[in-house]
């Protein structure tokens, strides 16, 4: 196993560490890229890809089959394959440590080796794995995470934290007995890491303060972010969008602008103090641009996972959307000779295009079909169950047909599309739910800039 690890770490390095290809017949020296900007669209396996092309080229006036989404015209293209070490289908824990570290490891962990079991303190202080971030940071290039969903869930954690459980986001689910030996929880360890991002934004403040500050702290009066801004003078907090252009480079920003995951697309009002994604993905570039050394940069789309599994396709093509956005907005401000950029996602979900329908159909519609001739038909298709059926549907989740007969779906944006699974997952207060779950086939990565070819095959 270590000496799998050892051939994963050189292959690792090999692409991100040294960021040039193989180039045997040229006389020129590969080039090196000076920045490294990770995009990861979490949950947005190549179902979703596809339907987000068509749902914005929609919403642009198009069939929507023609369109292109910004990361889908970058020249190179490969698959992953995204297992953990003891699961077929994956986390996302596990996932952003194999791609930060270059090592698989199990579900749920973070930049904590497979030889640890989940929720092992001791694995955890024994089986630590180094991120490129850390790397980057040893090189004097500056380092930022940008996501919408809370700073402390596992993709962004995983730039700057090491847990054996993703959970442990604040220490009110971490055995004292475990913070004795030295174990802590991410949030914490955001503040105090000696390698900790220079750009921060993303929602989750919750876990940086007590529960006498309308946290989760069990210290009632605790204050991370004060503690972090005590660790240097240039160190700046922001909590709203209007803050984001007072920001100057060589400042280092924490951004917390909501107490758990930012607020949905498809929920944001007109007046809301949250920034967009491609808000913080410039403003990240902007400042970590100034540095000589360069920067790594980490920016997630999480909320396009979380869209799925409510069952909503809408909200996750929304994200997607919004997602493509905020890739196309970086690629414009970043020069393309220097800067390589990575655009994949740590996961598929269960999510489905079928069903015939006619070219244009509305993406988030009742499937129409064409008849013999190969015209429209104009009217939804009927099942044989005498019923409508849409375009996206899932193979569980929360729309999972639980009566018969079975009802008609409901469609648009905000509707919870059918499935067939009533999958259920139980919380920690013992109720129920009925998520919809990842899915575990390859995932697609795209690339651009020094470095992009080597991203080819499986």
């Amino acid at each position: 196993m270590r000496y799998q690890r050892l051939l994963n770490k050189l292959s690792f390095i090999a692409l991100l560490g040294t960021l040039a290809a193989c180039q045997p017949q040229s006389a020129e020296p590969p080039a090196l890229a000076r920045n490294v900007i990770l995009f990861i669209g979490d949950g947005m396996g190549v179902s979703t890809v596809t339907a987000a092309r068509i749902f914005d080229g929609q919403s642009k006036g198009m069939s929507g089959e023609e369109n292109v989404l910004a990361f889908e015209t970058f020249p190179n293209v490969a698959l992953i394959k995204v297992y953990n070490t003891n699961q077929q289908v994956p986390d996302s824990a596990g996932t952003i440590t194999a791609m930060l570290t270059g090592t698989k490891t199990r579900a749920g962990m973070l930049n904590v080796g497979p030889e640890s079991l989940r929720g092992d303190c001791d694995g955890m202080l024994t089986e630590r794995l180094v991120p490129i971030s850390s790397l980057a940071k040893d090189a004097g290039k500056l380092v930022g995470v940008v996501t919408n969903t809370r700073l402390t869930h596992a993709t962004p954690a995983g730039v700057y934290a090491v847990s054996s459980e993703r959970d442990w986001e604040d220490d009110s689910d971490l055995d004292p007995a475990n913070q004795a030996k030295g174990c802590r929880d991410i949030a914490h360890q955001f503040v105090y890491a000696e390698s900790g991002p220079d750009i921060a934004m993303g929602g989750g403040s919750r876990h940086f303060f007590g529960v006498g500050r309308q946290g989760e702290r069990p210290e009632a009066d605790e204050d991370l972010v004060k503690d972090w801004l005590a660790g240097s003078a240039n160190r700046h907090f922001v909590s709203a969008v209007e803050q984001l252009d007072t920001l100057q480079p060589g400042q280092q920003v924490l951004g917390l602008f909501a107490p758990s995951h930012m607020t949905y697309v498809a929920e944001r009002p007109d007046d809301t103090p949250e920034p967009s994604l491609s808000q913080m993905a410039t403003t990240a570039v902007r400042l970590l641009e100034a540095n000589r050394e360069g920067y790594f940069l980490l920016v997630e789309g999480g909320r396009i996972d979380h869209g799925h599994h409510d069952g909503k396709p809408g909200y996750a093509l929304l994200e997607a959307q919004e997602f493509a956005n905020a890739v196309a907005a970086v690629v414009e401000r970043v020069n393309l000779d220097e800067t390589l950029i990575l655009v994949t996602a740590d996961h598929s979900h269960v999510f489905t295009l079928g069903g015939y329908a006619t070219r244009g159909n509305p993406i988030l519609g009742h499937v129409v079909k064409n008849d013999q001739s190969g015209q429209s038909i104009g009217t939804p298709d009927i099942a044989a169950d005498g019923q409508p059926y849409t375009t996206l549907m899932y193979a569980n989740g929360p729309g999972a047909v639980r009566e018969m007969p079975r009802p008609a779906p409901d469609t648009g944006v905000d509707a919870v599309a059918q499935s067939l699974v009533p999958v259920q997952s139980l919380n920690q207060d013992g109720s129920i739910d009925y998520d919809e779950t990842h899915a575990g086939e390859d995932v697609a990565l795209y690339a651009i800039g020094p470095g992009s070819d080597s991203v080819r095959g499986v």
